[in-house]
Formats: structure tokens, C-alpha cells, sequence
């Protein structure tokens, strides 16, 4: 049985992400600030599931997470980083942007560095994260998200290519997805994917190992447009 670690796994993707690595035969850690909505998770399946209430934007406390899942399980063969926020912020007040740039570029960098280093010593893993066809331009009404997103795109990648020149199997991807009706959603759009659905893809492109997977499919024709369009364009649409 391999072991898996989701950090962000109340809700959405890493919820979803869950309970198919479950069914999988992973052992999975799930984490979350809510422990009511982990133990709903965990009744699912008990002997599968092992619970941790952590906030990520705890810094010191994502080094005892990984302390604890480790003398827990050994190894961990699979991380997911699936915590995301963002708001627009029409306005750019501080206190809106914080709490993204917390959660998706210092809580993030964390844990992949944590991840990466684990994987390193342990001679082997795969490191998820969720990043966002947001990654590709900016975005005037939600800019601290768009940037966040552009950070953990090129973290990632940075990490793939250490992976390569490591003597360690290391492997990185990089999810990007593009509009998936969780909370994170602002209301309807076009191409909005299921959940469900969004998942189920997501998981293909971690067991094909991918280094980069654009979710569903067809955004992978968005973002070949938005990086070729002119920003003299751009601004009419973002």
C-alpha cells in the first residue's frame, strides 16, 4: 500500500483527489483547518484515512505535520498541495491579498520544500500542486491570485528540473485547471467542469507522471492563446 499526503483536503479537488487514491489502496493523510469535515471524510473509510487539523499558513506547524506523518507511515509516496485562496480586490487592500499571498506563496513554498527534501532523503516521490490556468497572465480585478498562481508555476517547474539532476526519483507536476465549480468559483462560466470530473483527470495526469496537465483538456487551448495574445488585447478581457 502507498501513502499519500493532501494538504487541503476539506473540500473540492483535494477532497475528490482523496477519496480516488482511497479507492486506489492509498493510505491517505488528509489535512484541513475544519475537523468536523475530516472526520466525515475519515467515517468513509477508517482504516484508510488518517486525519491532521493544520493550518498551513502556520508555518512552524508544517514542519511537525511532516514529523508526525512520518513516524506515522515511513515514507510518503505522493504529496498534493491543494490549499488555494483568492478574492478580487477591486480596490488592492492589504488585507484581501494577504491571505492569498499566505496560503499560495509562503505556506506553499513551505511544504514544497519540505516535500522536495523528504523525497530527496527517502530516494523517491511525487509533489502535486495545484496551480491555475491563472498562472499564464495577469488579471486586474484578482491580481494577488493570478501572481500566487504564476509563482507556483515556475516554483514547480524549478523543482522538476532539480528533480531531473537529482539522484533521487523525484517527480514534480504542476495541475493547472481552469474554471471547477468549487468554493473557489465565482459563479458560472464557460468550461466550467464538475468537480468530479476536473479530478478524475487530474489523477490520469499524476499516475502518467506528467509534468504539467491542463484541466480539463480543452484549457490547454486557453492558455495556448493567452500566451500569445498582445497585452494591448489582453486588457479588454482580463
Amino acid at each position: 500500500m502507498k501513502n499519500a499526503l493532501i494538504i487541503g483536503a476539506t473540500s473540492g479537488i483535494g477532497k475528490e483527489l482523496a477519496k480516488l487514491l482511497v479507492a486506489d489502496n492509498y493510505k491517505v493523510v488528509i489535512t484541513g483547518r475544519r475537523k468536523k469535515l475530516l472526520q466525515e471524510i475519515k467515517n468513509l473509510n477508517p482504516n484508510n484515512y488518517i486525519i491532521k487539523v493544520h493550518d498551513v499558513t502556520n508555518i512552524d506547524s508544517c514542519e511537525t505535520l511532516f514529523k508526525e506523518v512520518k513516524e506515522e507511515l515511513e515514507t510518503i509516496d505522493l504529496l498534493v498541495y491543494s490549499s488555494g485562496v483568492g478574492e478580487p480586490n477591486y480596490k488592492l487592500e492589504w488585507e484581501v491579498e494577504l491571505p492569498t499571498l499566505q496560503t499560495n506563496i509562503i505556506a506553499a513554498t513551505k511544504i514544497y520544500g519540505l516535500a522536495y527534501n523528504l523525497f530527496r532523503k527517502q530516494g523517491f516521490g511525487h509533489l502535486v500542486g495545484i496551480s491555475s490556468i491563472a498562472s499564464i497572465r495577469g488579471n486586474r480585478h484578482v491580481p494577488a491570485y493570478f501572481a500566487s498562481k504564476a509563482f507556483q508555476a515556475n516554483y514547480l517547474e524549478s523543482l522538476w528540473l532539480k528533480g531531473k539532476r537529482s539522484k533521487s526519483n523525484i517527480v514534480v507536476t504542476d495541475i493547472q485547471p481552469g474554471f471547477v465549480d468549487t468554493s473557489m468559483a465565482l459563479g458560472k462560466t464557460f468550461w466550467m467542469s464538475t468537480t468530479e470530473k476536473a479530478t478524475k483527470q487530474i489523477y490520469t495526469a499524476i499516475k502518467r507522471k506528467k509534468k504539467k496537465a491542463y484541466i480539463t483538456k480543452r484549457w490547454r487551448l486557453i492558455a495556448m492563446i493567452l500566451k500569445i495574445v498582445p497585452s494591448s488585447l489582453l486588457h479588454k478581457f482580463l
